[in-house]
């Protein structure tokens, strides 16, 4: 059977590695370079991997019928397609992240939401792409991304079993990786529905298979890695309160320490699955074993 790993630089994610630990700022940043930089800061300090950013291309992934919609926003009460430049990064916010992320040693990537948005992310040479939900269907948009010749993430949530199958024939099992989630923000833990993670698993043997939360908390994500999740993907924020609809799915610092450090623990004490007599037991077999 063909190893169920992809190579992202010099990182090996699949089974028997380490957790990978995808921090999602997305656009949490709300367009500030300065907040963007503090959700990275915290992100290396909890131990994740990797951040992420979205990208898209507002008159592409925005609905006409939605452009001159008035929408209440932080800069104040303007047309929807204009709050959706507004909280965008063009090529000099993403010089910025590029080099403050390089300055903190950790990788970063984006979702692509359109064809052009790849054209634009591929002047940084990032390690991988990640598919969002909301594009699995978007075929033009996959084989755009294959041509990067980059490993792809494909996210799951609100895609039929027809639809996910499509989009893993367009792409090809060679360095993808699919993240189960439910695109609900925040999700109802009782819609979670983590054994689709083993699902996936005996289904894709040779596809390292994910998590990708919107819940509040960070058990389901643990229970994810226990099911066998080769990465984690959660939302990062300054906090929950912040202006933005992916803030209450989210995890505030001190939250990604606890749910990144619970996850070693859980990577450390998984073991090989072979029962062993260990050499710390053996004095208490001593000890305590009457029958032998």
């Amino acid at each position: 059977m063909k190893q169920r790993v992809v190579k992202v630089e010099n990182c090996e994610i699949g089974d028997d590695r380490p957790t990978f630990i995808i921090a999602e700022i997305g656009i949490n940043h709300n367009g500030s370079v300065e907040l963007a930089k503090k959700m990275i800061s915290g992100a290396v300090a909890a131990g994740a991997d990797c951040v992420k950013f979205q990208k898209r291309t507002p008159e592409i992934c925005t609905p006409k019928d939605q452009w001159h919609l008035e929408r209440d926003t932080p800069w104040g009460r303007m047309p929807y397609i204009d709050y959706r430049h507004k909280v965008e990064f063009g090529m000099n916010e993403y010089d910025e992240i590029n080099e403050f992320c390089s300055k903190s040693n950790v990788m970063w990537t984006v979702s692509c939401w359109d064809e052009q948005a790849v054209d634009f992310m591929e002047e940084f040479n990032l390690p991988f792409y990640k598919l969002p939900s909301a594009s699995l269907t978007d075929i033009n948009l996959i084989n755009r991304i294959k041509q990067t010749r980059k490993p792809l993430i494909i996210s799951t949530g609100m895609s039929t079993p027809e639809e996910i199958e499509r989009g893993i024939e367009t792409f090809g099992k060679e360095n993808l990786m699919i993240a189960h989630a439910t695109s609900t923000y925040p999700c109802k833990i009782e819609e979670l529905n983590l054994r689709v993670i083993q699902t996936y698993r005996d289904k894709y043997p040779d596809i390292p298979i994910g998590y990708s939360g919107h819940e509040v908390g960070l058990a389901p994500s643990l229970a994810a890695v226990t099911l066998g999740a080769a990465f984690i993907e959660r939302h990062i924020t300054l906090d929950r309160a912040m202006w933005g609809t992916d803030q209450a799915a989210s995890v505030e610092i001190g939250g990604f320490i606890r749910l990144v450090n619970n996850i070693r623990d859980i990577n450390a004490s998984l073991g090989d699955g072979i029962k062993k007599v260990y050499d710390s037991e053996i004095p208490i077999r001593k000890k305590l074993r009457r029958v032998v």
